[in-house]
């Protein structure tokens, strides 16, 4: 699949590295940074390129839930009568 060419220059935060990485117009940028050019105005085309699906990058299934452990019974104090309250 190729990418189309950007007609500005567009910087983007970069996220494996954290940086800001800079494409520049008339260049084709790697997929992963093209997928995050979402505006239409920036590509030759004029629509962004469809969003790279990587495999590895997919979060894993969400684990279901263990029962909770059961909450110690809370049992209610009762009051101590002091020779003052009798």
């Amino acid at each position: 699949m190729t990418v189309p060419r950007l007609l500005s220059t567009v910087y983007v935060k970069d996220p494996e590295t954290h940086e800001w990485a800079i494409c520049a117009a008339g260049t084709e940028p790697e997929p992963r940074l093209a997928a995050l050019i979402r505006t239409p105005s920036a590509w030759e085309d004029g629509e962004p390129p469809e969003p790279v699906q990587d495999p590895a990058a997919q979060e894993p299934a969400p684990k279901e839930l263990a029962d909770p452990e059961p909450k110690p019974d809370n049992k209610t104090r009762s009051r101590r009568t002091t020779k003052a309250d009798e």
